[in-house]
């Protein structure tokens, strides 16, 4: 895939180094906090009802530039998620089974062990036949079509959102790309339709050239964005009155899909991804999550960072010029951390983010990224 780049003036070396050095230190006391929340005696963190909370941790450490180190905790880790590989492939306890396999199917992906081949093969058919009616790509009766959801009939009916479709199209991508690289190619009938999920994706984007949707192109000042998903979403506590209910178009969900076109072979030079990289520029900060303020602030993070270092983006083009935003995040990562080394969402507990272990680990992460994508 072809990178994104623009005109910007370089750190100094020395500077580069010494930020460097100090995000390091910050994955480093991270990755401590979070081994010392394992549970000892099963393995999983936070809860054993969804052992993706774990494998967001696992690939967190794994992924750590100075080594994964942290065997005994790593093994432990990634043996209570193959406890919960099931008969269908999937690994998960009972709910939201898309989600916690692909998430899971990631982590084992990074662990990249020989031994997990077979469960890691059926996780990700598990993962490409959760897609919603992709058979028939182009039809417009259900806008949900060729998209993924949660799994396990959380929300019934066909529903999908850019989140679970982001996650789920990250898992297979890599996992495709582990497959051919060991010469056992992933067959088609195993394969995601990603012509199907290209459609989906583009239905969620306020983008009136590639999006079917009545409300595409309507909202002129967030041409390119995305919504959660590509039918409007009424408020919590219901509508305020009569009219019809508009997008909600913010931050997080709109690096996931364009992680999603990224993983789909969606070049920079095609207009979606133009479109969105233009509405993330114009909305770029790192103080809050646009349009959502605290809340989801932390995937965010996650999202935005794993976005702009996937697309071989430095610097990103705003309203002021261009944006250096790994300096600009590992500050502002850096200057949040708890003394015992980890994050929480101070302001708002919406998804789960009140909770420091899954905080900590999307934080990490993110620096993991930022770490990668300085040069």
């Amino acid at each position: 895939m072809k990178t994104i780049s623009f005109c910007f003036f370089l750190l100094t070396g020395a500077a580069m180094a010494q930020t460097k050095q100090e995000v390091q230190g910050a994955i480093s006391r991270g990755v401590e906090f979070l081994k010392g929340q394992q549970n000892a005696e099963s393995g999983h963190w936070v809860t054993k009802e969804d052992p993706a909370l774990s494998a967001l941790v696992l690939s967190a450490m794994i992924q750590n530039p100075a080594g994964p180190g942290n065997k005994e905790e790593l093994k432990r880790g990634y043996d209570f998620l193959l406890r919960n590989v099931q008969p269908d492939g999937g690994i998960y306890t009972k709910a939201r089974s898309n989600y916690n396999t692909a998430i899971c199917l990631m982590a084992l992906v990074l662990r990249a062990s020989h031994d997990d081949e077979e469960v890691i093969r059926r996780a990700r058919n598990f993962v490409a036949h959760q897609q919603n009616d992709a058979d028939t790509p182009g039809k417009t009766d259900n806008p949900f079509d060729g998209g993924i959801g949660y799994g396990g009939g959380q929300q019934g009916g066909a529903h999908a959102d850019m989140s679970n479709t982001s996650f789920a199209l990250e898992a297979l991508y890599y996992s495709k790309k582990m497959f051919q690289d060991t010469g056992k190619p992933v067959e088609k009938k195993e394969d995601l339709n990603w012509d199907a999920a290209i459609q989906f994706v583009s239905r969620c984007q306020n983008f009136k050239a590639t999006n079917d949707q009545p409300w595409a192109g309507v909202d002129k000042e967030n041409i390119g964005a995305f919504g959660y998903t590509p039918v409007p979403q009424a408020p919590r506590g219901g509508k305020k009155d009569g009219g019809p209910v508009p997008m909600r178009y913010y931050g997080s969900i709109s690096y996931a899909g364009m992680l999603s076109f990224i993983y789909a072979g969606l070049t920079p030079e095609d207009p979606r991804m133009k479109a969105a990289l233009e509405w993330l520029g114009s909305n770029y900060t790192v103080d809050e999550n646009p349009g959502m303020g605290a809340e989801g602030l932390y995937y965010y993070y996650h999202t935005m960072a794993k976005a702009l270092a996937t697309a071989g983006i430095t610097q990103l083009k705003t309203k002021s010029g261009a944006a250096d935003w790994t300096a600009d995040l590992s500050r502002k990562l850096i200057s949040l951390q708890n003394s015992d080394g980890s994050w929480a969402n101070k302001e708002s507990g919406r998804w789960m983010e009140s909770d420091p272990v899954l905080v900590t680990a999307y934080t990490v992460l993110a620096l993991e990224q930022v770490h990668r994508a300085m040069k």
